[in-house]
């Protein structure tokens, strides 16, 4: 199994070589006696989308306008550096993953038929039911 700081990071058609990663590790904070306080098993992971050079411009500008010059994530989930760095790697994954997705414009339908009808029944018995709950009127 290959340590995830030498491994590259690949999102769709962008592939991010581990030279371009920058690790960082900490003493995780909270409890946890004499192993907590000695390993250093909290990860931050950072990426410099400015500077890469291996992202193409229209993901670059993407990246840019969605999280900025420079994106960061931080794990401190498990006891063990290998698995936060696993952890940050999928993150960071996730964050670019999410980023670079571009949506599709949303045209505009006209509801069916069955819909409105159900959406008036549903307004009829929502009514009749409020009709119920009221104080009997004399007449």
């Amino acid at each position: 199994m290959t340590d995830a700081s030498e491994r590259a990071l690949r999102v769709g058609h962008v592939l991010v070589p581990p030279g371009e990663l920058e690790w960082r590790f900490s003493g995780s904070g909270g409890p946890g006696g004499q192993h907590a306080n000695t390993a250093n098993t909290r990860v931050e992971l950072r990426f410099d989308i400015a500077a890469s050079s291996t992202i193409g411009p229209r993901q670059r500008t993407r990246l840019l306008e969605k999280l900025g010059p420079v994106v960061r994530v931080v794990a401190s989930d498990e006891r063990s550096q290998l698995r936060n760095r696993e952890l940050a790697l999928t993150r960071l994954e996730t964050r670019i993953a999410e980023a670079l997705r571009i949506e599709r414009p949303r045209r505009a339908t006209r509801p069916t038929l069955g819909s409105s009808e159900r959406r008036l029944e549903s307004k009829r018995r929502d009514a009749q039911r409020k009709r119920e709950r009221r104080a009997p009127t004399e007449e």
